[in-house]
């Protein structure tokens, strides 16, 4: 098997994999701090360019002083009918800032983001995902309260534990891991069931079919009632999924063609006072009784594991394959001209999460990515020679580019492109048609047999007696003469043509039966119900849908102490979808109070699950569903969500 290993490395006594700069990057960086960031397998120069101060000087590292580093690329060698390839999870230290010490994290081969993993549509690829793992995990956890601080100034927005200890439970966790090919198409023996997780020493055997359109997946460490720490530890890459379609496009390639991973950080302070490198998980405890902790928001912006770095590129059309690692955070963004004016259509997206779009999609505001969801973009530099741009992070209402401290962005900047004089280069022309076989599909473009779920998101209870984590609950329609109203975990939902349906709760917690027994092949139409105020990316595992629709909802007919509605959940409104939306996808992003729904085909077999992509929220908001075949069904009946 392929082991993708770099050419200069060591390990040292403590098996953590360090690299060394060649003798050629060494005598390169004379003259210069050589102490320098690590990029992909390379390295890139520390302060190569004068930097910016940060917009909050407590934030302390200068911006875009490193070169934006590109994951190293490894393919499946072929053995028989089969390709094949060793992946290993490893400890390893890395610089993700020049002004920084080198960061302890857990890796992909060393990298972080893991190496991107490239292969050809019907490859039929078996993974080894080898632990060699060490705890404890390279992290520090700690929950903070804000109380009595000025909303502007939360304690998330800053580096330092705050004079807090760490909670001990997090340290004291194992090294078990289970790595999830998210958005792949596979059986469910293959997914990487949370469960099973495997020890330093074993290895998940995975086999993936690609047996789907051209895509941008990713994968990342999946292991149960740990993920938003293993994640956030570095167990992330990129795995992109080629096909005949896509290359007769004649799309940008090599070095025009660059990952962006975005993922947000914090840190812990040395006895400097300075962030001196260790990752710090540090949350918000939320104002409930008692207390409960909340998602993770962090200061520092990082692209491919270097916080705002800075991407020198040509004037020619490149093509950006971006992922939102992130556990919590939504990126909206922004090109930005180098007099801080928005490049209003300079980004057309050409791909969604699980495959190419009809058409290009021009971005004439924010590019909304919520935490899981991707997004393929082409951008042509070739009238933009000579200037500096900005990628920011935005939030609505307030001026592109500028800081919103109140909702967790003291620094909207996430790194920077300088655009070389010159002529225009490549020759490329963008297609009007991007995908000849995409097709928007409707309800009325599956069968008629298809099924109907649907899952409600509750507020969280805020008071004695009652649980305020967060929940998520599995419904089934039933006639309101059956059941008392109103009562707990009754749901009564109006939509836009007035009719009422009643839903009643049927499973909530993950160790719930499976209610969600479906029949290999059908098509679904799934409805989030999602009634608090923040949004909820929900991803489905091993299908591909299309969002139907996301609409506004009035919730003032839930009642916190029934614990269901007291009058119907009313529509008030279409909500709009971006135009990667409209495209093939695994996460669908459903704003509260919102009604997301979305239509898919189950064609493989197995256990999996569903859950929210909020990485805090995962381990309250997962259930498991399984796909049968049609025929063992028959043998066992199961009220199996038909039409309704």
């Amino acid at each position: 098997m392929q082991q993708g290993v770099p050419s200069v490395a060591a390990v040292d006594e403590e098996g953590v994999f360090r690299r060394r700069p060649t003798r050629r990057q060494a005598f390169a960086g004379t003259g210069a701090a050589i102490g320098v960031a690590l990029g992909g397998w390379g390295w890139t120069q520390a302060r190569a360019r004068a930097g910016e101060p940060p917009r909050e000087p407590a934030l302390v590292l200068d911006k875009f002083v490193d070169r934006l580093p590109i994951p190293p690329v490894v393919k499946p060698r072929q053995r028989g009918p089969l390709w094949e390839l060793t992946i290993r999870m490893r400890v390893a230290e890395r610089r993700l800032h020049s002004q920084m010490p080198p960061t302890r994290l857990w890796t992909y081969e060393g990298s972080f983001p893991g190496p991107t993993i490239e292969v050809e549509r019907g490859q039929r690829v078996r993974v080894a995902w080898v632990n060699q793992l060490a705890a404890p995990i390279p992290l520090e956890a700690v929950q903070v309260s804000d109380e009595g601080l000025p909303a502007d100034k939360p304690p998330a927005n800053y580096p330092g534990r705050d004079g807090v200890e760490p909670v001990p439970e997090v340290r004291a966790l194992p090294a078990w891991a289970a790595v999830h090919l998210h958005g792949s198409r596979t059986g469910g023996g293959n997914d990487g069931w949370a469960e099973n997780a495997v020890h330093p020493g074993d290895a998940q055997l995975s086999e993936y079919p690609n047996d789907q359109p051209a895509t941008t997946l990713w994968y990342h460490d999946h292991a149960m009632h740990l993920t938003r720490f293993t994640v956030f530890s570095g167990l992330v890459g990129m795995y992109l999924v080629r096909d005949k379609e896509e290359t007769a496009l004649g799309l940008p390639r090599g070095r025009q063609e660059i990952p962006l991973v975005l993922c947000d950080r914090n840190f812990d302070l040395g006895s400097e006072g300075t962030p001196d490198g260790r990752l710090l998980h540090k949350v918000i405890l939320e104002r409930v009784e008692p207390p409960s902790p909340g998602f993770f928001l962090g200061p520092y912006n990082l692209v491919n594991g270097v916080v705002w770095p800075y991407l020198d590129v040509e004037p020619r059309w490149y093509r950006f394959r971006v992922l939102n690692a992130s556990n919590a955070r939504t990126y909206r963004l922004m090109l930005l001209d180098q007099d801080g004016q928005p490049l209003s259509g300079a980004m057309k997206v050409i791909g969604s999460d699980s495959g190419l779009l009809g058409a290009p999609a021009p971005v004439t505001g924010a590019l909304t990515l919520a935490p899981a969801e991707r997004a393929d973009v082409l951008v042509d530099f070739s009238a933009l020679a000579g200037r500096t741009l900005k990628l920011v992070d935005t939030y609505p209402g307030v001026t592109p580019g500028q800081p919103n401290p109140r909702n967790g962005i003291p620094e909207p900047d996430i790194m920077k492109i300088n655009v070389s004089g010159g002529d225009p280069g490549g020759g490329f022309t963008l297609p009007a048609v991007i995908s000849p076989s995409f097709k928007r599909l409707t309800h009325d473009d599956v069968p008629e047999t298809h099924g109907h779920r649907w899952i409600v998101v509750p507020p969280a209870a805020t008071f004695t007696g009652q649980p305020n984590e967060l929940g998520m609950w599995e419904m089934a329609e039933v006639d309101p003469g059956s059941v008392t109203i109103p009562s707990a975990g009754i749901v009564q939902v109006q939509g836009p043509d007035g009719t009422v349906k009643t839903l009643r709760r049927v499973a909530g917690e993950y160790a719930d039966r499976s209610d969600f027994v479906i029949p290999r092949d059908q098509w679904e139409v799934w409805n989030f119900l999602i009634l608090t105020r923040q949004p909820h990316p929900m991803h489905v595992h091993m299908i591909r849908f299309q969002t139907l629709s996301r609409d506004v909802y009035d919730r003032t007919g839930w009642s916190d102490s029934v614990r269901g509605t007291t009058k119907p959940i009313t529509f008030l409104r279409q909500g709009p979808l971006e135009g990667h939306e409209q495209g093939w996808k695994d996460v669908v992003r459903a704003q509260g109070v919102e009604l997301a729904t979305v239509l898919g085909k189950f064609d493989q077999v197995g256990r999996y699950v569903y859950h929210c992509h909020i990485l805090e929220h995962e381990m309250h908001m997962m259930r498991p569903y399984v796909v049968m075949p049609p025929e063992v069904l028959k043998l066992h009946p199961h009220e199996a969500g038909g039409h309704h």
